[in-house]
């Protein structure tokens, strides 16, 4: 049995892959068995905060082990591209904010949508990591090929600036889902599907919910960022574990700060510009360190410059959009109570 756990799999030993794996169930497990049992409990600011806090300091005491077992190389590759797909994530909680308003999800429902999307976005991006990872190994140059999507994708975002994001009840998506399966007009609790009477033939057939609509959305949403999150965290390292803890270290947290960014989407509109310079400065050290061999770029520098960037994008967000609180109007003058107030 100890021979077969020491086999190597994508360049670590097999007891590495299983330990993390069987972390990671016990912490859904976690979060879904003892912090979630009560279904009409709705998350806040500050849970989420803490929740946020608390996978962050769990993903960064990995990072530690890493130190500790894989060397400091390793674990400043591994904090760079937890800080990296972090910072990426966030734009897309923005966007799954965008998508449970326009199907009018209410706050209960969507702790059960993000738990599953979770969920999936694991498998996804593991497939797409192992993907990466055996075309990075078998053909160098798809590093280049990285390199330039993330400086175009980069330049787009800064380019596009400020549109408006599509409408998603009318996108091609919803349409094609309503016109494809059953969907009640309304929500059923927190179920996915409900058995109910088709009208047009008279006999009980399954239909999807609002709350399935909205799940595949969310998951569609994660596989579009991760067009441009895996490519970024291989222009960082090429170590497959590496690669592969940071991203699902970064994705187990989105869910708890899904709800504290929620909340504030409007004073982070700067934010999306950081994250547009954080593409471009990694694919500009793959073109700079890696396809021409110009200079090395030690994975400390990376974090540094990456950790810079985002909190530049958020503290200048924080302080442009400060006035932008809504003010009570001013009482009218024709009620006297009102007008010795104002006057006083």
């Amino acid at each position: 049995m100890m021979d077969v756990l020491t086999v190597e799999w994508l360049g670590k030993p097999l007891w590495m892959w299983l330990g993390f794996h069987v972390l990671i169930a016990c912490l859904l497990a976690f979060d879904l068995g003892l912090l979630h049992r009560d279904k009409e409990h709705e998350i806040g600011v500050r849970e989420s905060l803490a929740l946020t806090g608390f996978y962050l300091a769990l993903g960064l005491a990995f990072g530690g082990w890493i130190w500790w077992y894989l060397g400091p190389s390793s674990a400043e590759e591994y904090v760079t591209g937890l800080v990296v797909e972090k910072s990426l994530s966030m734009d897309n909680v923005f966007v799954i904010a965008m998508i449970l308003t326009a199907l009018g999800i209410p706050r209960a429902a969507q702790h059960r949508v993000l738990l599953w999307g979770i969920l999936a976005a694991v498998v996804l991006r593991g497939l797409m990591i192992g993907l990466g990872a055996a075309l990075v190994h078998e053909v160098h140059w798809v590093l280049s090929l990285f390199a330039a999507f993330l400086i175009y994708a980069g330049l787009k975002i800064l380019i596009a600036g400020d549109e408006e994001e599509g409408d998603f009840q009318n996108s091609a998506v919803v349409r094609w889902f309503k016109t494809t399966f059953r969907v009640t007009p309304d929500l059923h609790g927190q179920r996915f599907t409900v058995r109910k009477t088709d009208p047009r033939t008279g006999k009980v057939a399954l239909y999807f919910t609002p709350l399935a609509l909205a799940l595949v959305l969310v998951n569609g949403a994660d596989v579009i960022f991760a067009v441009d999150s895996v490519p970024a965290i291989f222009a960082i390292t090429t170590d497959t574990f590496v690669v592969y803890t940071s991203n699902i270290f970064a994705i187990l947290g989105l869910r708890a700060l899904y709800f504290a960014l929620a909340a504030m989407v409007d004073r982070f509109a700067y934010l999306k510009t950081a994250l547009a310079f954080i593409l471009i400065f990694i694919g500009a050290k793959i073109v700079v360190a890696d396809t021409f061999g110009l200079i090395h770029v030690q994975p400390w520098v990376s974090l540094v410059v990456t950790l810079t960037l985002l909190a530049a994008g958020v503290f200048y967000s924080l302080w442009r959009t400060r006035t932008d609180a809504p003010v009570a109007p001013a009482p009218e003058a024709g009620h006297p109570r009102e007008a010795r107030a104002h006057r006083a």
